[in-house]
């Protein structure tokens, strides 16, 4: 197996093979949270007009997301997991908008098959033993690599590569870095504690986050694992 770990815009574009684009804080913890709530599908986007035009065709009925961390008018949710943690989504389709991960979704049109990874759906990749897969760090904007999502992209090569990897060492090292001490601080109100909680409970879900184009569109499904 060939693993390759790539960051930022670029990386997402330059993506070959089984693709994970990795965004831990918090994009795709929030999207694995929404799956989990019931919401059948995620379409990604990469502005907010686009999202908020998409609702208004009828494509989802909850738009989901930020711009500079927080949900832009009539989003109906932001960008957090604890926010939405005890929302009932039953059937409902998501679309998402935000600063990292879903631009990186976008930008992956090399990608043969595509995830949207976290900490939470660590376990994505590693049942399937593609031969090439490419692991993108996804970072602050998507111009600024971040110690959450470069671990997720050693954490899951490790997976992949046969390893236990170590789960404790990897949440202790994200906890003591500059991302999670802005949530721990509430000096941006936008940014919960709760939110590190979630983020860093790798493998809480049993599943992945599959995204296939539909109508030229990336939409994330949920996927079992083995």
């Amino acid at each position: 197996m060939d693993i390759k770990i790539h960051s930022l815009l670029t990386g997402a574009e330059q993506a070959m093979g089984s693709v994970a684009i990795i965004d831990v804080l918090r994009a795709f913890t929030t999207a694995a949270v929404a799956i989990a709530n019931g919401a059948s599908q995620i379409t990604m986007v990469s502005a907010v007009e686009e999202a908020l035009r998409l609702r208004a065709l009828g494509v989802g009925q909850v738009c989901m997301g930020e711009v500079g961390g927080q949900a832009p008018p009539g989003f109906d949710f932001g960008n957090s997991p604890s926010e939405i943690k005890k929302v009932d989504f039953t059937g409902k389709s998501i679309i998402q908008r935000t600063s990292a991960g879903t631009q990186g979704i976008v930008a992956a049109c090399r990608a043969k098959h595509l995830y949207a990874t976290s900490l939470v759906t660590a376990r994505s990749l590693r049942s399937k033993s593609p031969d090439r897969v490419t692991l993108v760090a996804m970072g602050k904007n998507a111009v600024e690599r971040t110690d959450e999502d470069e671990l997720c992209a050693l954490h899951l090569r490790n997976l992949l590569e046969g390893r236990p990897g170590d789960p404790g060492a990897v949440r202790r090292l994200i906890l003591a870095g500059a991302e999670a001490e802005r949530f721990r601080s509430r000096i941006l109100p936008h940014l919960y504690p709760d939110d590190l909680d979630i983020a860093l409970d790798i493998d809480r879900y049993d599943f992945a986050l599959k995204v296939q184009l539909e109508d030229s569109r990336p939409v994330a499904r949920l996927e079992r694992t083995e």
